[in-house]
């Protein structure tokens, strides 16, 4: 490696990482042996990574708050270059792709929000609603599960507040 490139992107000891990201050293040798992120070895054997790998691993972390799984995430990442640091742009088609997958799962969490208090169709039946909207559980005919959170109607089945 040349000097101007140990420079420019100077490789880290693995506790520089961890200290930096918050991430366990366990945690780093956990996500290197998934294939997340990637390490050279030193002479001396030890692992050093390149400076671009604190930004994955923070977008790992926060990836994983979100509730994608490591494999989600690494089928993300695979796009990105491993053997350089990202550009910019690199980063904004990730990030792209995931704001896309965000947006509706956003879209999700208030469906759910707004349909907790009220006849979600998964068939219970234990509210006065759910007699109102799914009586006899008719929204079952529609599929498996909360039929009504996930996207289905009680008009779907036939059903009106009219009707009861």
């Amino acid at each position: 490696m040349s000097r101007s490139r140990r420079i420019s992107d100077p490789l880290l000891a693995i506790g520089a990482v961890a200290q930096r990201t918050g991430v366990t050293i366990s945690a780093i040798r956990f996500y290197e042996g998934k294939g997340l992120i990637s390490s050279e070895r030193a002479t001396s054997g030890h692992r050093r990574f390149r400076k671009s790998v604190i930004r994955r691993l923070s977008f790992i972390l926060i990836s994983q708050r979100l509730g994608y799984t490591l494999d989600e995430i690494k089928t993300q990442l695979d796009r990105l270059p491993n053997g350089r640091t990202p550009t910019e742009r690199d980063w904004n088609r990730l990030a792209s792709r995931f704001a896309t997958d965000i947006d509706a799962r956003i879209a999700g969490l208030q469906t759910l929000r707004s349909k907790l208090d009220a006849c979600i169709g998964c068939g219970c039946l234990s509210l006065e609603k759910c007699r109102m909207w799914n009586p006899d559980d008719v929204a079952s005919d529609l599929g498996d599960g909360p039929r009504y959170l996930l996207g289905d109607t009680s008009e779907d089945v036939g059903v009106t507040v009219r009707d009861r």
